[in-house]
């Protein structure tokens, strides 16, 4: 048995590893200043691309505070089964948020959607480099818009009830 190995208790002699963080209350001075000398090194290094951040300032603008997330529950680029001789399928997502299910299929041509229970709304297609583009469903809870969105789209769903909003991906 090695009994010069700190067992973290305090028991020990001193020689185990010291962490700096001296009484549990966070980081010391040290981890501080090296934290922010590696941010420091980062921004001059690897500047986060101004494209990149505008679109992030856009989303943070086109949040909705009292909407109802919609989770991601079905993706086909992750969950489907690739099938041979379909180069060009579509692209297939569900969001769910409680009773909503908002079903969306992104082509070349365009989006196509669907709410679930059908109901009357609006929905909102939200991108970061345009403004929000206005879309109706009809009396099946279908939507469609003519373009499909390029880089990050979310949907915002307004009901006479609520608000949901989807998470934000890449088409």
């Amino acid at each position: 048995m090695n009994d010069d190995i700190d067992d973290g208790t305090g028991s020990g002699d001193g020689a185990g590893f010291d962490d700096g963080a001296g009484s549990g209350d966070g980081p010391g001075v040290e981890e501080e200043l090296l934290e922010e000398e590696l941010r420091q090194a980062a921004f001059l290094l690897d500047p986060v691309p101004p494209a990149l951040l505008q679109a992030a300032v856009d989303a943070f603008a086109l949040r909705d505070l009292e909407a109802r997330v919609a989770e991601l529950t079905f993706d086909s680029l992750l969950d489907a089964l690739p099938v041979r001789g379909a180069a060009a399928a579509p692209r297939m997502l569900t969001f769910s948020a409680g009773e909503v299910t908002l079903d969306v299929e992104l082509t070349e041509e365009g989006l196509i959607g669907q709410v679930l229970p059908p109901a009357p709304a609006r929905i909102d297609l939200l991108t970061a480099s345009d403004p929000a583009t206005p879309l109706t469903t009809d009396d099946m809870g279908r939507f469609t818009a003519p373009t499909p969105p390029h880089g990050p789209f979310a949907l915002r769903l307004h009901t006479p009830e609520e608000t949901v909003m989807t998470e934000w991906l890449r088409a």
